[in-house]
């Protein structure tokens, strides 16, 4: 009974784990969203001359944070993939174990026995890993919530430097808005993220 509750709940992490993945690719194409409507944003300070010299800084910081952010993803990513073996080995593995306890109750042999006890102490190793990988992944995730929340105070930055733009300020306003509306837009992904059950579910 044991087995079949923690092969259901395997399951279960595997489809929250294929639901993150999904999330991060989201915000890894929107970062090179970021990082494309930084370029423009630099391109257009330059228009403006000097009055948006401070628009220019913050559309480059912009712009080196939309890499950081992708950076941030990919490394997200080998975590998943990481966390998505852990689960399939683990899910091998007790489907195993639940044959050779079969094979065990209807056959005492010692052999049969042995290997059921190495692969129990098998499925123990790889709960760790994947464990540890969860703890790591969390880890990660929280790292790219700060990158982010440093994302959006260079947008609201921008929203003030816009205004100095001069002949320029209403489209520098523009801008800086799309900025401020997709960085929230990547903070509120990564929010529910760092809600996922996966995370918060009571392991026992």
């Amino acid at each position: 009974m044991m087995d079949e509750a923690s092969s259901v709940l395997a399951g279960v992490d595997l489809l929250r784990i294929v639901r993150i993945n999904e999330e991060i690719k989201r915000v890894v194409g929107v970062s090179f969203k970021i990082n494309i409507m930084a370029l423009n944003a630099i391109f257009l300070a330059k228009r403006a001359g000097t009055a948006a010299r401070g628009f220019g800084v913050l559309s480059n910081e912009l712009r080196v944070f939309s890499q950081d952010l992708r950076t941030s993803m990919e490394a997200l990513t080998g975590l998943i993939y990481g966390c998505v073996n852990a689960v399939s080995v683990g899910l091998q593995d007790m489907r195993y174990a639940r044959l050779l306890d079969e094979a065990s109750a209807l056959a005492s042999d010692a052999s049969v026995l042995a290997v059921l006890r190495r692969r129990q102490a098998q499925n123990a190793v790889h709960a760790a890993t994947l464990s540890s990988l969860r703890g790591k992944l969390k880890r990660a995730l929280e790292d790219a919530f700060q990158l982010v929340e440093l994302g959006g105070v260079l947008a609201k930055s921008a929203k003030i430097e816009a205004a100095y733009g001069q002949a320029f300020a209403g489209a520098l306003a523009q801008v800086s808005g799309e900025f401020d509306h997709v960085v929230e837009e990547i903070r509120d992904s990564l929010e529910s993220l760092r809600r996922s059950a996966f995370f918060t579910a009571n392991r026992g």
